[in-house]
């Protein structure tokens, strides 16, 4: 492809997209950049590569206003394979704020066209599970707190379940520099999945790291909707490529999924409606963000 005007202080850009190869590509953000943001831009596109592909994405695993790379395995990963694709992600070494040195492998095939989902049944908690994690110079006693910290907060709201938030000290062969932070994952009957995360940093109690990811999760359960507030807008562009009609329950409408509509209505032939779901009790802030999809068929297939 071609890019013209990708350089700082532009206010346009025109880009000319050329054919999606597959094989071995490497992007490193030579910072903290974060390697889950890098995989989100590259995977809508080796999906309808002619080949197989191999992302080496280097940078940040665990960074601020991104999702961990934790949160992409455990809920991004598993939500967006039903669109009918597999990926495999090998996290080889994880990396923190400010110096990154993070590494991770995604390997993916591609495919002919994208099956619409439809996530419409929340169902109830069956299992809330997570990790809190440390690495580098940090004592694994933060670890216990932020997950202690944690726990106690979600029992004030959900006595009947056991809470499994194992505290981990990163292997020093598999982390570069020092972070810390938590994700708190709630399984439902129905298979969906929903998560709560937060990130450590100097002069942040490890107790307030672990209510932060809680109370997150917690909003998240009261809403009603099937997918947590940061898997809503990674979804957006996966119903779009999908052929057929798409349906996802949520809460309230983020920003972040706003703009990806709009752009997504822009760029394709996708038409998406956003309606206040009136099937529940009216105290829900419950939507439903229905697709249907442009049907993006893999020409080198």
């Amino acid at each position: 492809g071609k890019l013209e005007g990708g350089e700082i202080g532009s206010t346009e850009i025109t880009f000319t997209p050329g054919k999606i190869k597959g094989g071995t590509h490497i992007a490193d953000t030579k910072t903290a950049g974060s390697v889950c943001l890098l995989m989100q831009v590259a995977m809508p596109c080796v999906l309808f590569a002619a080949s197989p592909s191999e992302l080496h994405l280097k940078g940040g695993t665990n960074a601020e206003m991104a999702p961990q790379i934790d949160y992409t395995v455990m809920v991004f990963k598993p939500i967006v394979e039903k669109f009918n694709f597999t990926f495999n992600c090998d996290i080889k070494k994880r990396g923190y704020y400010p110096q990154g040195g993070g590494e991770v492998v995604v390997q993916m095939s591609p495919v002919k066209e994208l099956s619409p989902i439809n996530l419409t049944e929340r169902g109830t908690v069956t299992k809330i599970y997570g990790r809190a994690f440390v690495a580098g110079a940090l004592p694994i006693k933060l670890a216990k707190d932020m997950s202690a910290a944690a726990v106690r907060c979600i029992r004030k709201e959900i006595r009947d379940l056991y809470i499994n938030i194992q505290p981990v000290r990163e292997p020093d062969d598999q982390a570069f520099g020092t972070g810390s932070g938590i994700i708190i994952v709630a399984e439902t009957s129905t298979g969906c999945l929903l998560a709560g995360s937060s990130l450590g940093k100097r002069g942040k109690n490890s107790d307030k790291v672990g209510i932060e990811a809680a109370e997150i999760l917690l909003r998240n359960l009261k809403h009603g909707g099937t997918v947590d507030d940061s898997m809503q807008d990674q979804l957006i562009i996966f119903m779009a490529l999908a052929k057929g009609v798409s349906r996802v329950k949520s809460g309230p409408i983020t920003l972040h999924t706003q703009t990806a509509i709009h752009f997504a209505e822009q760029l394709t032939k996708a038409k998406f409606t956003v309606t206040k779901s009136e099937e529940e009790d009216p105290s829900k802030d419950t939507y439903i963000i229905e697709c249907q999809g442009m049907g993006m068929i893999n020409p080198n297939l």
